[in-house]
């Protein structure tokens, strides 16, 4: 009886401790989406993402057409209580780009080059919708953005970690004319 219970508690210990190890690698990290924005794109603004609009008036160009490497803002909202920067990581037409962002789909994993779909009446980008992992499609949400921040200089390479989400294939997926919600 005793042997049994001691090869049990040895085998769910095991089990445990194989199941850490994969669970989170020694480098991983949790990513917010403004230090990450900030690191990827150059912009070297601090604090919440919903002060990073404010924050850049004199300091940054700002607009409301996407350009590589520009940092989309978004407005805090009660969903999004401190707002969201993402950078814009391809230009797929005036209303559509890809965007490399953390905190998003998943807390605190990066997903890169994910749809994101200018859906504001006057075409401007104060309203978009993003690919949203869990529902593999844009969704119904639309969120509000004050636009576009521009770094003046090439987005750095990202070095991709193994606690990153690479959305990629999924974001490709959806512009091949793929239903966009579910």
């Amino acid at each position: 009886m005793i042997k049994a219970f001691a090869a049990r508690f040895a085998l769910v210990v095991s089990c445990v401790l194989t199941m850490a190890a994969f669970a989170a690698p020694a480098s991983a990290a949790f990513l917010q989406c403004a230090p990450y924005a900030r690191q990827i794109s150059g912009i070297d603004i601090r604090g919440n993402a919903d002060t990073w609009w404010s924050q850049a008036a004199g300091r940054y160009e700002r607009g409301h057409a996407p350009k590589v490497g520009a940092v989309l803002a978004f407005a805090a909202s009660h969903r999004m209580r401190v707002g969201h920067v993402a950078m814009v990581s391809k230009v797929v037409s005036d209303r559509e780009v890809l965007l490399t962002h953390a905190n998003w789909s998943r807390p605190g994993r990066v997903e890169t080059d994910v749809r994101a779909v200018d859906v504001s009446p006057a075409g401007d980008w104060t309203m978009v919708k993003v690919w949203y992992a869990p529902q593999g499609g844009l969704g119904t949400s639309a969120y509000a953005t004050r636009g576009f921040i521009y770094s003046g200089r090439a987005p750095r390479v990202e070095v991709e970690t193994p606690d990153a989400v690479i959305a990629t294939a999924a974001s490709v997926s959806m512009t091949a004319g793929l239903p966009l919600e579910r």
